[in-house]
């Protein structure tokens, strides 16, 4: 049985992919695939993992969690199911630490190397959805300030755009921290809107297509942020109608241009540490980088959040 991990990025259409697997579970359960999202995730199957405030028991937490979990997985296999996907970008790590240090995913090779090491190495695969960095932050940071209040200063803008780390190092961090899985890594700028094509992909499967409007979780518009901030905070926001973009033209740059260098290692091969995965619908089969500044719509419909920086948990059902 492979067992899947889809570890997000956040604001990479990873709550649209979870959507995705849920109205089609049905579906795919006949092709004996599995799936278990942030309902289960924070609903206790990963409790223990990751240090945090517990329960005093006496218990071994990190000892229970890989029980419980190889429970869960024995549980599939002997039901007949060829693979299961779990899916909650909160296992690369939360988003809020990210804003905290101003990196991407600064402690994404502890946090996965505390999951492998309760799935036991039972982990095949890693789905990995990246986007160009300053479309990830200011989708990131639109959330945030629409959630929490937050307006980034200028000090903080500057240290995110300057900052050395980039989606290679993240990569490298996953490879270490699981090294016996087969890492693939998805464009966002590609495979936004195909969260079928990134199924099959890992699973083999010919999944069926997405119908109607499976994007969820998108950022607010500069209007909708203005509208549902206070005055104060509306205007600090420019006059635009479309997305708010809170970097400067140099610091946009800066961004774009380490997601290019990223994008090339990748099709370079990643150095045998991971594997871009093509459009399927390209006819050209010669590799190239997605360009970073194609925009996705992303207001085709608006859902419950799982990935909020405010550290509520997901609700069930």
């Amino acid at each position: 049985m492979k067992v899947i991990l889809h570890i997000g990025a956040h604001r990479c259409a990873t709550r649209s992919f979870q959507n995705y697997m849920t109205r089609k579970s049905d579906t795919l359960s006949q092709y004996g695939i599995a799936f278990m999202g942030p309902e289960r995730t924070r609903n206790g199957l990963l409790h223990g993992i990751q240090p945090g405030a517990i329960s005093v028991t006496g218990r071994d937490p990190m000892a229970r969690a890989r029980g419980r979990i190889a429970l869960q997985l024995a549980g599939l296999l002997n039901a007949g199911t060829a693979s299961v996907v779990i899916s909650d970008a909160s296992m690369l790590q939360p988003l809020e630490q990210c804003f905290a240090l101003g990196a991407l995913y600064p402690a994404a090779g502890e946090h996965l190397a505390r999951l492998d090491h309760a799935f036991d190495g039972a982990v095949s695969d890693v789905m990995l959805n990246i986007r160009s960095p300053e479309m990830f932050w200011a989708s990131a940071l639109a959330v945030r300030l629409e959630h929490s209040l937050r307006m980034p200063n200028a000090a903080t803008l500057s240290r995110i755009a300057e900052a050395t780390r980039s989606w290679r190092d993240v990569i490298q961090d996953i490879y270490c921290a699981m090294p016996g899985a087969r890492i693939r890594v998805f464009p966002y700028e590609v495979f936004a809107t195909q969260p079928e094509a990134q199924l099959s992909a890992v699973t083999g499967v010919d999944c069926p297509h997405a119908r109607g409007a499976f994007r969820l979780n998108a950022s607010a518009r500069l209007p909708e942020l203005r509208a549902e901030l206070p005055p104060r905070l509306a205007a600090l926001l420019p006059e635009d109608e479309g997305r708010w973009m809170p970097f400067s033209e140099a610091e946009a740059a800066l961004l774009r241009e380490s997601y290019y260098d990223d994008m090339m290692w990748l099709v370079g091969g990643a150095d045998g540490l991971a594997e871009l995965v093509e459009d399927p619908n390209k006819a050209d089969a010669t590799a190239t980088p997605p360009a970073p500044d194609l925009v996705v719509q992303e207001d085709l419909t608006r859902g419950r959040m799982h990935d909020p920086d405010t550290g509520r948990l997901a609700g069930t059902g």
